[in-house]
């Protein structure tokens, strides 16, 4: 049977940790997956204000983990809601909307993870989870939601498996995201296949891009987000301009050391101008 109209409702608040104006996407299902989802979506303050202003968006991956207590892994979320609303009163970042876009479950690392490993026997569907973020989502959140469609005005991000994916969704499709954000990323996957795709481009793609690592990963992690960061420059990328790069000391592989490094990150891909 065909999926019904999708329903856009305000999100329950009962046993939620939701700060902010949140809707509700519940099991919005993609054709590319063959699966649902719910999905997330912060609307920034003034949102209802001025009818006539559109806002940049940036898409977060494992959305569980992106607003609410009670659904993030080990209960520990990210706040990126509260620490949005922070910032946008205070002037420090631009009034944006945050699409939460909640992973697949035991099919998180299939869709994730652009090639096969068959040693874990996972991997292999992140074309079809880039097919239903770009084919899919962005057209139903643009039309829906009052938003810049374009690149310059358009992030993605995620941690770990969703830094990977993030920085296989920017590859495949650099003219749909004009900014991403790549915490922690999985770079070891498939023998750090994607970074062998960043070193084979001929030259910088129109990206800002956040990339961040722990120093409590693990030496392999710190190392290989090192050698993305090296490989970026080459091609380049400039830090402090286009590129953040960020260790930060005994942080570790955790939810909760992502939530500290997401006011810095929206800060840097969402600053306030004068434009603005």
């Amino acid at each position: 049977m065909p999926p019904g109209p999708i329903q856009c409702v305000h999100a329950p608040r009962d046993g939620r940790s939701l700060t902010g104006d949140i809707r509700l996407l519940e099991a919005f299902h993609s054709d590319a997956l063959g699966n649902s989802r719910d999905v997330l979506v912060y609307l920034p303050p003034g949102y209802d204000h001025d009818q006539t202003r559109r806002f940049p968006v940036l898409y977060l991956h494992d959305g569980q983990n992106v607003f609410d207590t009670s659904t993030s892994f080990a209960g520990a979320e990210w706040g990126v809601d509260e620490t949005a609303e922070r910032l946008v009163h205070a002037g420090r970042v631009m009034p944006l909307v945050i699409v939460a876009i909640n992973h697949a479950g035991a099919l998180r690392a299939d869709e994730f993870a652009p090639t096969r490993d068959a040693h874990r026997h996972a991997g292999g569907h992140a074309n079809h989870y880039a097919r239903f973020l770009v084919d899919e989502l962005k057209p139903y959140i643009d039309r829906t939601f009052r938003t810049q469609p374009e690149a310059a005005s358009t992030a993605v991000g995620g941690s770990s498996l969703g830094g990977l994916v993030t920085l296989h969704i920017g590859l495949e499709h650099p003219g749909v995201f004009g900014a991403l954000a790549v915490l922690s990323p999985s770079i070891w996957w498939d023998r750090r296949a994607v970074l062998t795709r960043v070193e084979g481009l001929p030259a910088r793609l129109p990206w800002r891009i956040w990339l961040d690592v722990g120093t409590a990963e693990g030496r392999d992690t710190v190392r290989n987000a090192r050698a993305l960061r090296g490989v970026l420059q080459e091609k380049g990328w400039e830090p402090g301009a286009d590129l953040h790069y960020l260790e930060v000391h005994d942080a570790p592989h955790s939810e909760a050391a992502w939530a500290e490094r997401v006011g810095p990150l929206l800060e840097f891909l969402f600053p306030v101008t004068a434009s603005s």
